[in-house]
């Protein structure tokens, strides 16, 4: 994935995001640490709020317990066109579930999935993507 250690996007000004979550945020936690190569920083009231990060404490992503509207808030991972096909075994090893047959679109690569409690991501291999 391009978010994992020595991906396109680690860099000490990377994004935080935060998403609302419907589920058991200790299996999500542990879903999206493997996922994204990060670790668990942040666990406040009971798993009501969880952040994710690097080794070396940079907040990358919060995990927010409670119920969202379908189609609202939704994750999209990156990775390059040599990776797609591995980057779609590894999630389904770690618990993702394909919502559909991973395509072909004018842009790349797409796969829809859902993580353990049903939140659903893309993975998107984009054709200018080098790897």
């Amino acid at each position: 994935m391009d978010g994992a250690p020595g991906g396109a996007n680690e860099s000490a000004g990377a994004s935080f995001d935060v998403v609302t979550i419907d589920g058991d945020t200790a299996v999500l936690a542990s879903f999206w640490s493997a996922a994204l190569a990060l670790e668990l920083l942040e666990n406040e009231d009971d798993g009501r709020w969880i952040v994710l990060g690097t080794r070396d404490g940079i907040r990358r992503l919060g995990l927010q317990a409670g119920a969202h509207n379908a189609g609202g808030i939704h994750l999209y991972l990156s990775c390059a066109l040599s990776r797609f096909s591995g980057e779609v075994t590894r999630l389904q090893s770690i618990g993702a579930r394909l919502t559909g047959t991973p395509r072909t679109e004018p842009y790349g690569m797409i796969a829809n999935f859902a993580d353990p409690e049903g939140n659903r991501f893309d993975l998107c291999a984009y054709a200018s993507s080098t790897g």
